[in-house]
């Protein structure tokens, strides 16, 4: 039965590191001084819509010419 007990024990253990680890692996949480951060990933965002609009009409243009 002794070894039971070690197993469980390093069982909790196991699961306790796993925990820990995802724990640390999680990016911080945005504070209010973040503020630059936030506004660069807006315009980020913003870009990258524009883009995918760019692409989507390219895409229309491209699928016309080849119906003629």
């Amino acid at each position: 039965m002794p070894d039971e007990r070690a197993i469980q024990a390093i069982s909790r253990i196991e699961r306790a590191l796993a925990r820990i680890e995802a724990e640390a692996s999680r990016p911080a949480p945005l504070s209010a001084n973040d503020d630059e951060l936030h506004q660069l990933r807006q315009r980020h965002n913003a870009l990258r819509d524009r883009v995918q609009g760019a692409v989507s009409q390219i895409d229309q243009l491209l699928a016309g010419r080849g119906e003629e």
